[in-house]
């Protein structure tokens, strides 16, 4: 069977898309928080209290992997950086799970099993 046909390609693509999609607006969202520490951006703003609001759940597990780096009241914080690297990975993870599920024909199978057994 042409995998190009398969009636699971399409969802595969969609579920893909959003993984990504999900990501994106995840990783965005961390490096306005990275960037707003960095340049020391007061947390009493709207903008920045949202920023900080919105990712704080997802920097949380990362928050005491290293120590921060404070340079006249600007923050390098290394965890947001650690956090969307382990986020980026997650997708990635994600995404080749989708692929696992993919219909592939005989030859096709036969010809990635063979790349792997090199």
């Amino acid at each position: 069977m042409d995998s190009t046909n398969s009636p699971s390609t399409k969802p595969l693509y969609h579920g893909t898309q959003v993984v990504w999609y999900i990501l994106g607006i995840l990783e965005a969202a961390l490096a306005f928080r990275f960037l707003l520490k960095l340049l020391g951006a007061n947390a009493a703003a709207g903008f920045t209290s949202f920023i900080y609001g919105v990712t704080s759940p997802f920097a949380a597990p990362f928050l005491r992997v290293f120590s921060i780096t404070k340079v006249e009241g600007n923050v390098f914080e290394w965890t947001t950086v650690l956090a969307m690297i382990v986020y980026w990975l997650g997708a990635l993870a994600i995404v080749k799970l989708f692929f696992i599920s993919k219909t592939v024909s005989t030859t096709e199978a036969a010809v990635k099993l063979d790349k792997q057994d090199m």
